[in-house]
C-alpha cells in the first residue's frame, strides 16, 4: 500500500471548515449587544438584533451599562471597534450553515482580506525581480563567507528582531515577505527550511504572545478593560524575555542536530525539492556596486514599510504600494526590458499565489462562525465556566481558554474588544488586578498561534512546501514547554 500523505494546507483549512459548519448546527446561536462611539454625531450607540439605540456619551451611561472602562478612551478614539457589553448574552434563531454558505465561505474570505493577498503576491514579484538581477545570490554566498563558523549568530539575530517587532507593533502578516528571502540563506548555512521558518514565525509569535506596545493587542485590550495600558509592563517583558530565550535554545538545539546530521531533519526526504525552490549553490557570483544597490533598495522596502506601519499608520495599500515601487526602480537599476520585467514579476507573483489563497481560505472560517452566531455563544459559556474558583485556579483557567476562543476568534483586537468587557469584571471578583486578565487573553491567544491552523502558520509553511503534520512534529515540545512556564508566571502573578 503506498504510504498515506498528510493533506496540503488547503485541504486541512476546507476540514477545518467543515467542522465549524457542522458546530454551527450544534452549537446555540446568541449574541452579545455591541458599543460603539459615533465620532460625528458625539453619542454612543447600541447594536442589538433588533435594531440601533442612541444613547448619550456620558460616564454615567457606561457605567449603567457596567462598561468600567473612561469615557476619554471611546473619545480619543482609543476604542476604535464595538465592544462587547456584558450581561446582554441573548439566544437568538439558529443560523446553521448550510453546504450554500459552506462553498460561498472561502469566496467571501478571499474577497474581505483581497488586501493581504495582493500585498502577498506584489511581494512575490518584487522577490522574482531581484532573483533575476543575481542580488540574492550574490549576498548569500557573500553573508555565507561572512558567518562562516558562526551561522548560529543568524538564529539568534533573526528570531530576535522578529520578536521585537512583534512584541511592539504587532509583526505578524509582515512577516510573510520574509520567508523566501531568509530561507535560501539558512540553507546556505546547512540548516534545514524548518529552521528559517522556525526563527521567523516563533519570533514573531513569541512577540506578540508577550507585546509590550503592541497597539493591536497590549493597548486595544487594556482600553477594553478599563486600565492604563502600562499597567502589568513588567510581567510582559519578564514574559518576553524568558519565553524568547526558551525559543531560541530550541531551535538552536534542532539546528545544529540537523547540521552535524542532515538524516535528523525532520523533512530530510524534501531536501531535494527544498533546494529547487530555494537553490544556494551561488559561490561563483561577485557581489558587485550594481548588486549591492539593488539590495540596499530591496531592504530599504522593510525599512520604510516598518516606519510607515508604526509612526505613519500605514496599511496594506501604502505597505503594497512601497513594494511595487521597489521592483519598479529595481527594474530600471538592473535595465531589465519591459517585457522580460512584466514576465518575471508575474512568474513570482504566481510563485506565492497558493500562499494567497490560504490566507484567503482561512478567513472564511472565521465567516462561517460569524454568520452562524456561535463565537458569542462561545464567549458566553466560557465566561461561567470560572465561577468560585480560587485566582491561581482562575487565572489559569482564563489562559486556556483564551487558547481555545483563538482558534475561533484570530484576530487579536476583534478578541480584545469582544471579550475584555466581559472577562475582565471576573478579576474583580476573584480580587487580582484587570491586567492579568489581559496578560492571559495575550498569553493564550500567542501560544496558541504557534499551531492556530486559522492563523498564519499554514500559509508560512506553504512557502517552504512544509507539512502542517511535521511542523507539528517540530513544535509541540516548544508549546508544551512554554505551557508550563506561562502557567507558572501566570500563577504566580497572582499571589504576589
Amino acid at each position: 500500500m503506498k504510504k498515506l500523505k498528510f493533506p496540503t494546507a488547503q485541504t486541512v483549512l476546507i476540514i477545518i471548515a467543515v467542522f465549524v459548519a457542522i458546530l454551527t448546527w450544534l452549537v446555540p446561536a446568541g449574541q452579545y449587544d455591541r458599543l460603539a462611539y459615533n465620532k460625528e454625531y458625539k453619542n454612543f450607540v447600541i447594536k442589538t438584533q433588533d435594531g440601533d439605540v442612541n444613547l448619550e456619551a456620558t460616564q454615567k451611561t457606561l457605567d449603567s451599562l457596567q462598561i468600567k472602562i473612561p469615557l476619554a478612551k471611546f473619545t480619543s478614539g482609543d476604542i476604535w471597534k464595538p465592544i462587547g457589553i456584558p450581561n446582554t448574552y441573548k439566544k437568538l434563531t439558529p443560523n446553521p450553515q448550510g453546504l450554500k454558505a459552506f462553498i460561498q465561505a472561502p469566496i467571501k474570505g478571499i474577497i474581505q482580506i483581497a488586501d493581504i493577498m495582493l500585498l502577498v503576491l506584489i511581494i512575490g514579484g518584487l522577490i522574482e525581480i531581484v532573483n533575476y538581477t543575481g542580488a540574492f545570490a550574490a549576498g548569500i554566498s557573500w553573508l555565507s563567507k561572512i558567518l562562516k563558523g558562526k551561522e548560529y549568530i543568524l538564529i539568534v539575530v533573526v528570531t530576535s528582531l522578529i520578536a521585537l517587532g512583534g512584541t511592539s507593533f504587532g509583526m505578524a502578516e509582515e512577516t510573510i515577505p520574509f520567508f523566501p528571502i531568509l530561507i535560501p540563506v539558512f540553507l546556505a548555512a546547512k540548516y534545514d527550511a524548518i529552521v528559517p521558518v522556525a526563527c521567523i514565525f516563533i519570533g514573531s509569535s513569541i512577540g506578540t504572545m508577550a507585546s509590550t506596545t503592541n497597539p493591536f493587542s497590549v493597548i486595544i485590550a487594556s482600553d477594553a478593560a478599563g486600565i492604563n495600558w502600562t499597567t502589568g509592563m513588567n510581567g510582559r517583558i519578564i514574559m518576553l524575555l524568558i519565553g524568547l530565550i526558551i525559543c531560541i535554545l530550541y531551535i538552536l538545539r534542532y539546528a545544529k542536530r540537523v547540521k552535524n546530521d542532515p538524516t535528523k531533519s525532520l523533512i530530510y526526504d524534501q531536501i531535494e525539492e527544498i533546494q529547487k525552490l530555494f537553490p544556494t549553490a551561488t559561490s561563483h557570483i561577485k557581489l558587485t556596486g550594481k548588486l549591492r544597490i539593488i539590495l540596499f533598495v530591496f531592504i530599504s522596502c522593510f525599512i520604510i514599510m516598518v516606519y510607515g506601519v508604526i509612526k505613519l499608520d500605514w496599511w496594506f495599500v501604502e505597505m503594497t504600494s512601497v513594494f511595487f515601487a521597489g521592483a519598479i526602480i529595481i527594474g530600471f537599476i538592473a535595465r531589465i526590458n519591459e517585457g522580460t520585467f512584466v514576465n518575471t514579476f508575474i512568474k513570482g507573483a504566481t510563485s506565492l499565489l497558493g500562499v494567497a489563497f490560504i490566507i484567503g481560505i482561512a478567513r472564511g472560517i472565521t465567516i462561517l462562525m460569524e454568520d452562524g452566531l456561535i463565537s458569542d455563544t462561545l464567549l458566553f459559556y466560557s465566561s461561567h465556566l470560572t465561577n468560585g474558583m480560587n485566582k491561581g485556579v482562575f487565572i489559569n483557567a482564563m489562559f486556556l481558554i483564551y487558547n481555545g476562543l483563538s482558534f475561533f476568534i484570530s484576530s487579536s483586537s476583534g478578541m480584545a474588544v469582544l471579550t475584555m468587557p466581559i472577562m475582565s469584571p471576573l478579576a474583580d471578583g476573584v480580587g487580582i488586578g484587570r491586567e492579568i486578565i489581559v496578560n492571559a487573553y495575550q498569553y493564550g491567544m500567542g501560544l496558541f498561534a504557534f499551531i492556530n491552523p486559522t492563523g498564519l502558520i499554514l500559509a508560512s509553511l506553504a512557502i517552504a512546501k512544509i507539512g502542517f503534520n511535521k511542523w507539528l512534529k517540530f513544535v509541540m515540545p516548544l508549546v508544551l514547554i512554554l505551557l508550563v512556564v506561562t502557567m507558572t508566571i501566570l500563577t504566580i502573578s497572582v499571589y504576589i
